[in-house]
């Protein structure tokens, strides 16, 4: 089976068209219709549904995409396995996370890797919700999140707690809450889908029902009306460490409650075939993470759950 049109496949389904992936690898439409029919007859099934403007996986084309990948990194687990003996690393590390971590971590720490390793390139993609890893190809995802059960991989890479936070400014006309009931007489930061904030009350689990005047749609527009002294937000540690650090936000705890505890994780599709590449960026995130002063646990463990 030729390995090259196995790729090519993955591509059309992470970018949702074959003009799409015909311009990530450098071919003609025409080209690409050719090569995937070709696979096509391979295979001895239709793989993917075609209209003029998108394309869509059958239901054959279901069950082979999680064995093209496999291929895939089988692959480049042997190219890998003897190249980076005397060149580094090498391949496409393919990386998603949320845009703060993305921004202040992952970008200074790829930025390094491609240094040392010329071989080596890289594709981000940072986005605040949940990127489907199969389908965009993707090694490794950095998720801020209760996992739910999968099949996934998931490796705690360092604790990650919620946080509740005022800027000094609004702090210094609205008196500091001190208990979980004090929040309803003040405002809130919102994120639209996080109507009710998690803490944990007497060992117990509990969602607290958040009003307030601002609500938005991503964690960077709180984070901004938090600084500017609009309300209260509840974020966690990773967003606002440097802030707290040079008291630009000033964390609130309260007697009767506190917030959800969550962890960053690195998410992976599977442990078989695993290229270098993703053992020594998951190695190096995690020195990364902890070598910054936390002041919180630097547990670390492994998962089933994404």
């Amino acid at each position: 089976m030729n390995l090259s049109d196995v790729a090519l496949f993955r591509a059309i389904v992470a970018t949702g068209s074959l003009s799409a992936a015909g311009r990530q690898e450098g071919l003609s439409p025409m080209a690409v219709s050719r090569r995937l029919a070709a696979l096509e007859q391979e295979v001895g099934v239709r793989l993917l549904h075609r209209t003029t403007r998108s394309v869509a996986l059958t239901a054959d084309g279901e069950t082979f995409l999680p064995l093209a990948r496999t291929m895939l990194e089988a692959r480049d687990a042997v190219a890998a396995a003897f190249s980076e003996q005397h060149e580094g690393l090498s391949g496409v590390l393919r990386v998603t996370a949320p845009n703060r971590i993305g921004r202040a971590v992952v970008v200074p720490l790829v930025v390094r890797l491609m240094a040392e390793n010329p071989l080596l390139q890289v594709d981000l993609t940072f986005a605040d919700g949940i990127v489907d890893l199969a389908a965009s190809g993707i090694d490794v995802a950095l998720r801020v999140a209760t996992l739910q059960a999968s099949e996934l991989v998931a490796v705690r890479l360092v604790d990650n707690p919620r946080i509740l936070c005022a800027a000094p400014s609004y702090l210094a006309t609205h008196r500091s809450p001190e208990r979980l009931s004090d929040l309803d007489a003040h405002a809130c930061l919102t994120l639209h889908a996080m109507d009710a904030w998690p803490f944990q009350q007497a060992g117990q689990p509990i969602a607290k029902r958040i009003k307030g005047r601002l609500a938005a749609n991503s964690v960077d527009t709180v984070h901004a009306a938090c600084i500017a002294g609009a309300g209260i937000a509840l974020l966690t540690y990773w967003d606002v460490a440097q802030e707290l650090a040079d008291s630009t936000l000033a964390a609130i705890t309260l007697a009767d409650a506190e917030p959800e505890q969550l962890a960053i994780w690195a998410v992976l599709p599977t442990r078989q075939h695993m290229p270098a590449r993703v053992r020594q960026f998951i190695h190096a995130l995690k020195s990364e993470l902890r070598r910054l002063p936390l002041g919180i646990s630097e547990r670390s463990q492994a998962g089933p759950g994404a």
